[in-house]
């Protein structure tokens, strides 16, 4: 995480201390309307900024995957990124629009404007100048339209099959937004540092939205394969697709995640391996919960034979440190990365020492014996602890387990709050933060 506060709060301050080399927030004289004009220009250019670089990310640059920490992590920095273009847009608005509001209300009074010796413009300024109230009303158009997808995007309630279709629109926003930019941010600029890091983003987010709306993400890595085997685990509600898939595949390392479509009407969804990778028999196996609308079908849909489309394999969930032990927790669903990691020990192994804790709500008899059986396989010491009978797992807990816990990498899997209160508290006594590894597996 420290490498995406560091990434987001950068990216910020890079532009605005470049943005202040080149303009002030306090103009000579400062009048409303003078400040107006600055701010005005310093939001457009962050807004636009952060926006370039969040549809950069969302092609899924695997070169930026080893900087950033893996494609889970990737994803919350698009959020963090998409909260923000919104936040600025909102204050470039409100010190555009609404003060033009306010001047027809009367509340404000628009000073008059002199005018200057008449200069002869080139042919490109006069162009830029006769777009401006076109490109002006583009604007405001395309932030309405974008205030309501990024709202969409942040309402869990919104289905997720609707979500994945709406959100691709905001690529298709991006591009008026550009063009408004272009038009209107201040000429002077583009002869300065921050001119250039703007038109540079622009063309990079221009590239990227043309990618998503011409549906290119991941195209590269996708390989086809065929069901060859499906087992549910109905009082979990946990269904086991095993895919046998064909040349292409690279391979893959435990913890790592792939986007499986078994149906090409939803789309791909990003389901963690839970299986070690073996290039003889090139099987991979999917592990679900059902947790939503389109997870509770698949039990009913998925079928020996099917054909399915995998892309992949992401994340950088793989269990690789340097420290003499291992923690590892997984909560509910959040066991899947450790599955695969087990499977892996099993042929390979790890001489140090390793706990798995793995927490559920219910109680499956033959899943805790297939995982008992995995973990002495590989080598793990297993624990596991069932809600209603052995109460909730805790940090305190598992320091009681494993004494020597500060010599240890922490690997986290589970509910996202529950492994933000594992990582303060154990933070708090004493352990390093870059010792802690969580998958953040919620991309919305």
């Amino acid at each position: 995480m420290r490498r995406l506060h560091l990434f987001f709060w950068g990216s910020l301050v890079i532009i605005t201390v470049l943005w202040m080399l080149a303009d002030s927030f306090t103009p000579d004289p400062l009048t409303y309307f003078s400040f107006r004009f600055v701010f005005v220009q310093y939001t457009g250019i962050i807004a636009t900024a952060v926006m370039s670089l969040s549809l950069l990310l969302a092609v899924r640059p695997g070169w930026l995957e080893p900087h950033l920490d893996g494609l889970d992590k990737i994803y919350r920095l698009h959020k963090w990124l998409g909260i923000s273009a919104l936040f600025f847009s909102l204050l470039h608005w409100w010190w555009s629009s609404g003060t033009k509001w306010l001047v027809g209300l009367g509340l404000l009074e628009r000073p008059q404007r002199t005018r200057g010796a008449q200069e002869t413009l080139s042919w490109f300024l006069t162009f830029i100048n006769s777009q401006r109230g076109f490109s002006e009303a583009v604007g405001e158009w395309a932030f309405y339209l974008m205030l309501i997808l990024i709202v969409l995007a942040l309402v869990k309630l919104f289905p997720y099959h609707w979500f994945k279709k709406t959100h691709k629109w905001l690529a298709l926003i991006y591009l008026p937004i550009v063009y408004h930019s272009v038009i209107l941010t201040k000429v002077d600029y583009w002869a300065q540092p921050i001119g250039w890091l703007s038109a540079l983003l622009m063309i990079v987010g221009t590239w990227s939205a043309i990618l998503i709306l011409l549906g290119r993400v991941g195209k590269r890595k996708i390989v086809s394969g065929e069901i060859i085997s499906v087992n549910q685990y109905v009082n979990l509600g946990i269904l086991e697709t095993r895919i046998l898939v064909d040349s292409g595949w690279p391979g893959h390392s435990a913890g790592q995640f792939a986007f499986v479509t078994f149906d090409k009407r939803e789309g791909a969804h990003p389901f963690t391996i839970a299986s070690a990778w073996n290039p003889v028999d090139k099987a991979i196996m999917i592990i679900s919960k059902e947790l939503g609308d389109y997870t509770n079908r698949l039990r009913n849909e998925v079928k020996i034979g099917d054909r399915v489309a995998l892309e992949g394999p992401y994340g950088c969930f793989d269990f690789s440190d340097e420290q003499p032990r291992q923690v590892w927790v997984g909560a509910g669903i959040g066991i899947t990365p450790f599955i695969a990691r087990l499977k892996q020990l099993a042929i390979a192994g790890d001489k140090r020492p390793i706990d798995l804790f793995h927490s559920s709500k219910e109680y499956e008899v033959t899943a805790l014996e297939r995982l008992k059986s995995l973990a002495e396989a590989a080598g793990v010491k297993l624990h596991i602890m069932i809600d209603d009978r052995d109460g909730f797992l805790n940090a305190e807990i598992i320091r009681s387990k494993v004494p020597d816990w500060k010599t240890s990498s922490f690997w986290f899997c589970g509910p996202p709050k529950f492994g933000q209160k594992l990582r303060a508290d154990f933070v708090g006594q004493g352990m390093s933060s870059k010792h802690f590894h969580q998958e953040l597996f919620h991309f919305r």
